[in-house]
């Protein structure tokens, strides 16, 4: 799908960014692969790895998603953009809500803008678990992101060589703003801090995620959340598989932090789709007639959440022990054996 096709991949120089550069560049052959980023110093470290001489198709683009006259000369003669840039951390969205309103929200109006009024054929943002009935400014500039993406759809008339679709998932394991990292420099000291023992969150590696992104710039048709089906984690299992001789303090709950964390909200329910692998979210208005899109799929029943709490897969602390040890690693073929014993049986290649 990806041969002799253009991609750009907004917030390219980061951990996501590098896997899907590192994927792309391995297992297809693009006319060029362009990372979109507005920090030239770490443009500089990874052109060291994957440079024009070794990888002609390889193009590095400083610019930032609040330009949009930058992202629509980025965007001519593209034909997939991946939107990966965002601003992350909970906490600084609380104390700085403005900046995360500029970079995640009027940031999409204008990647969508730009798609629109270039050759784009694809559009895949990535979103977040905290946009799932948000408490957290964070999570909700990301909602807005998504409804502006389905939306987006329906401003060209449901042209199909025009499309944007969302990816929805939690906590990347093995990424830069990932807790494990934390946890180890933590263990050091001797204990680890715990905000809340009841917390769970949902987890997926870098590597799945990546594939799955690159799963749905396939699949994607426009107007869809796509949830992959991942399992679930207990925030005091990480730590002792990462630590077991360290002591777990509680320190308390962060602003903005929630004890579990939703993909599809039970006020989703009644528009979402369930397939092997993953769910779908699809716009109200038009679920009835997009629903038959997929004669595979079943509805979901009324009422349905997919909580980090409640979900029926979670890793046992020997699992995640297990996990940790191979995060390390460019490729792990056995971290999909790992993901397999837990109810999903596939990686999206």
């Amino acid at each position: 799908m990806l041969n002799d096709k253009t991609i750009l991949i907004t917030g390219g120089t980061g951990s996501l960014g590098k896997r899907l550069t590192e994927i792309i560049l391995s297992h297809y052959k693009p006319h060029k692969l362009i990372i979109f980023s507005r920090d030239e110093l770490k443009q500089f470290e990874m052109s060291k790895r994957w440079n024009s001489d070794r990888y002609p198709s390889i193009r590095y683009f400083l610019g930032d998603v609040r330009d949009k006259d930058r992202l629509v000369q980025a965007f001519r003669g593209v034909d997939y953009v991946i939107h990966a840039a965002a601003l992350k951390q909970v906490p600084a969205a609380e104390y700085n809500p403005g900046e995360f309103i500029r970079t995640n929200i009027l940031g999409a109006m204008n990647i969508i803008d730009a798609a629109l009024e270039t050759d784009v054929e694809k559009v895949v943002a990535l979103s977040t678990d905290k946009a799932c009935n948000p408490i957290n400014l964070y999570g909700a500039t990301k909602l807005c992101s998504d409804k502006l993406f389905i939306a987006a759809n329906s401003i060209h008339g449901g042209n199909l060589h025009k499309t944007f679709s969302v990816v929805r998932y939690g906590n990347v394991a093995g990424s830069r703003g990932s807790v494990i990292p934390f946890f180890q420099e933590c263990a050091f000291k001797g204990s680890i801090p715990i905000t809340d023992p009841r917390m769970t969150r949902f987890w997926i590696t870098l590597d799945q995620a990546a594939h799955f992104v690159l799963h749905i710039l396939e699949v994607g048709r426009g107007g869809e959340i796509f949830v992959p089906k991942i399992p679930s984690i207990r925030i005091t299992d990480l730590a002792w598989a990462i630590a077991p001789e360290c002591r777990q303090e509680v320190v308390g709950i962060r602003p903005g932090e929630k004890i579990h964390e939703l993909m599809i909200g039970h006020d989703d329910s009644h528009n979402a789709l369930e397939l092997e692998r993953y769910h779908i979210l699809l716009p109200q208005t038009v679920f009835e007639q997009r629903f038959k899109e997929y004669p595979s799929a079943k509805r979901l029943p009324p009422g349905f959440e997919y909580n980090s709490g409640t979900n029926p897969v979670f890793l046992r602390p020997e699992e995640l022990r297990q996990a940790i040890g191979q995060l390390e690693g460019v490729y792990n073929a056995s971290m999909r054996t790992l993901w397999s014993t837990t109810a999903v049986t596939t990686i999206y290649e």
